[in-house]
């Protein structure tokens, strides 16, 4: 249905476009597949236009962040299995089939239709109308 985080050598750090199946397309991402590339992530950082996803990943914390977010736990086949608001100085459960994180601002989940069940497609390559930027 959709493409997957991973290049044909594994996953790769860079942008993309996120689609919501039944929701958002076009989403602006960051994917964040190297262990340096994960483990910074949003720290730091005042915002986020977009998204930020964490491959592999199966859990998230909040700590040393500026800003609440939106954190979707997805499955081998980018099905999102739960979603979550965490405040700053938070530690998100892992998930137990969880192999991605998505990350966006608090509040952007929910108006792009990414609930529980939804799939969602990673596409390659920046997004011509939105390139993917950290605030």
């Amino acid at each position: 249905m959709g493409h997957g985080p991973h290049g044909a050598d594994g996953p790769r750090d860079g942008t993309g476009t996120l689609r919501v199946s039944g929701g958002a397309d076009g989403v602006p991402l960051l994917i964040a597949a190297s262990w340096r590339a994960r483990s910074r992530g949003l720290l730091g950082r005042d915002g986020l236009t977009g998204a930020i996803l964490l491959t592999p990943a199966s859990g998230v914390h909040t700590f040393r962040m500026r800003f609440a977010i939106d954190v979707a736990y997805l499955d081998r086949r980018l099905t999102v299995l739960a979603v979550h608001t965490l405040r700053p100085g938070r530690l998100g459960r892992p998930r137990l089939r969880a192999r991605h994180v998505l990350e966006a601002e608090a509040g952007a989940m929910e108006r792009w239709g990414l609930r529980p069940g939804a799939r969602v497609a990673v596409l390659s390559g920046p997004s011509p109308a939105h390139p993917p930027s950290l605030g």
